[in-house]
């Protein structure tokens, strides 16, 4: 626990079912400090936090907020910044001279002073960061791991077995990386994204090689990326490269060059190209932090994955349900890779719901490619998360530019009717909006 959070007694997190913001909460919790927090909407995570003993209320009220948290001397107010600036509890706490920090602050805070390391991309850092936590976990190393999904060998988005060295997702958003304090560091991928706050793609680089710059000890890149450190890739000159891929029963197996060794046989049991791309920067940064190599052969092996990052809910010959998060073009490419080379031959059904006004309008057209690619669309309205409307981008303007006979624009609650009049074999849902909260229904329909 870094000093300057010791004498902190209360923490308080609006925006506490945020996914990057429960794991703080969480690891606050672990340390017996009081923990509450303010949400906009009740969810599986601020249930779970709930059933931790951390009090969650719903409304934007001061009222609800328990006494001890009033106390300026003792408490940390924690935020996210999708909260709005007029949120009426943000106001009282500023005007009241309370120590407020965003999420990222006190990430660096706790990074501080601890060997830490993280993982930034724009795609493929929440599974990396994941598997990366598995790994030195499995490998007897006391981690504490700060993960942006819920991983699925632990049904937690924190990884806590001490403090040896810490593992961070390193957002983005909101330039927040740039709060971190790492010593090695990996960056998977600088697409242009979250236009709403960079404005233009060099920007968001320009904050990338700034974040590189941060590394004490070692850079971690993926191959062609404009930075110059240690490179990771698939079957080129990377100094970690993975070859011979091959998939045996639906899991990957491939051998793997580094610049000390090669490994051979590597088995790995989540689909999709970018998935051993992720694999293999999370190997590679356990490697350079001194993890022996046998160790992490077999933690490998033993990684189950991310909730919705390609989850299988039904995976039977006759239907399959895939829930992921992917909420850019880029992300949609890399799932529907996934699926065609698992599930070849089958009818595929996407289930999209775009994520963002500004998102759908600065890359319309590429959304309409990706999604093109199915056999059938149903189109969700966009959700909006941390935005106002932007005239005339909606769901009707993106779905006229999909290049697909088969699509359709619906309502949320007929998605159920939808998926069973449709005979495909294949049904996924896409997005990083609420669509989540219906994967429980979909699969129960499914399964009828």
């Amino acid at each position: 626990m870094n000093k300057s959070l010791e004498n902190i007694q209360n923490i308080y997190f609006i925006g506490i079912g945020g996914i990057g913001m429960s794991s703080l909460a969480r690891y606050f919790k672990s340390l017996d400090k009081n923990v509450a927090g303010y949400d906009k909407t009740p969810s599986k995570i601020t249930s779970d936090l709930i059933t931790l003993g951390i009090p969650i209320h719903f409304e934007d009220n001061i009222d609800y907020i328990p006494k001890e948290f009033l106390n300026i001397k003792d408490t940390l107010i924690v935020y996210t910044p999708a909260i709005p600036k007029e949120h009426t509890e943000f106001v009282y706490f500023q005007n009241n001279s309370f120590f407020i920090k965003k999420r990222a602050q006190v990430l660096g805070i706790i990074t501080k002073g601890v060997y830490t390391l993280a993982v930034a991309g724009t795609h493929g850092k929440t599974t990396t960061t994941a598997i990366l936590g598995h790994l030195l976990k499995e490998s007897g190393v006391k981690v504490t791991a700060f993960l942006g999904g819920i991983s699925e060998n632990y049904n937690s988005n924190l990884i806590l077995e001490g403090n040896e060295v810490i593992v961070v997702e390193a957002d983005e958003f909101d330039r927040s990386f740039l709060q971190l304090y790492p010593d090695i560091v990996a960056i998977t991928s600088m697409d242009a994204d979250h236009l709403d706050i960079y404005e233009k793609a060099n920007a968001l680089e320009e904050s990338f090689v700034e974040f590189s710059q941060r590394a004490k000890d070692h850079l971690l890149v993926r191959n062609g990326l404009s930075l110059s450190g240690i490179t990771f890739g698939i079957e080129d000159d990377s100094d970690y490269c993975i070859k011979n891929i091959r998939i045996d029963n639906g899991v990957y197996v491939f051998d793997l060059k580094t610049p000390q060794e090669f490994i051979e046989n590597l088995h790995l049991n989540l689909p999709g190209k970018h998935n051993l791309l992720n694999a293999i920067t999370a190997f590679a940064i356990a490697m350079l932090y001194g993890t022996p190599t046998s160790s992490l052969v077999k933690a490998l092996f033993s990684f189950k994955g991310v909730q919705r990052r390609f989850s299988y809910q039904i995976k039977k010959e006759e239907i399959v349900y895939i829930d992921d998060y992917a909420h850019h073009p880029t992300e949609i490419n890399a799932l529907h890779q996934a699926v065609r080379e698992m599930h070849p031959n089958k009818k595929v059904l996407a289930i999209f719901q775009p994520h963002l006004y500004s998102r759908t309008r600065d890359f319309a057209s590429d959304f309409a490619q990706s999604l093109s690619q199915f056999d059938q669309l149903l189109l969700l309205d966009i959700y909006p998360a941390r935005e106002l409307p932007i005239e005339g981008v909606n769901s009707d303007w993106l779905l006229n530019m999909v290049d697909m006979i088969d699509k359709k624009k619906i309502k949320k609650n007929k998605l159920i009717t939808e998926i069973m009049n449709s005979d495909a074999q294949v049904i996924l849902t896409i997005g990083a909006g609420d669509i989540g909260e219906e994967v429980g229904r979909i699969k129960e329909a499914l399964l009828v």
